[in-house]
């Protein structure tokens, strides 16, 4: 399952300003992001409802409501991170599991973008 998932770096993340059309996902619990940050254009998504949340337990427009995108189709580009890389990686492999096509980790995840940006780890 994991040769489904691409590894993206910090210049693929870096230009998703400019590709509204890809989802960005973080996997980390609200408190961690109250902490630090996110990057910006992504939805947080806790790792714990990534499955409910990109499931048919949510339709498209509870996702709507819930995290101000639509839900992504399953050719949408969707890119995870987290905090190192690991719950991003699990999360990468419930999409793919669900059907998802086109999924990718940012491997590095917040600790590699904290790094590039100077921000807090």
């Amino acid at each position: 399952m994991t040769d489904k998932i691409e590894i993206v770096y910090y210049e693929f993340v870096k230009s998703l300003p400019n590709h509204p059309e890809m989802l960005l996902i973080d996997v980390r619990e609200p408190l961690e992001i109250q902490q630090t940050g996110r990057i910006p254009t992504s939805i947080n998504i806790p790792l714990s409802n990534v499955k409910s949340a990109l499931g048919d337990d949510t339709t498209p427009e509870e996702f709507k409501s819930k995290y101000g995108r639509d839900k992504p189709l399953e050719n949408t580009t969707v890119i995870f991170y987290c905090r190192s890389g690991r719950r991003s990686q699990q999360a990468a492999e419930f999409a793919v599991a669900l059907g998802y096509t086109n999924v990718k980790n940012y491997k590095g995840s917040w600790i590699d973008w904290a790094e590039h940006e100077g921000l807090p780890k």
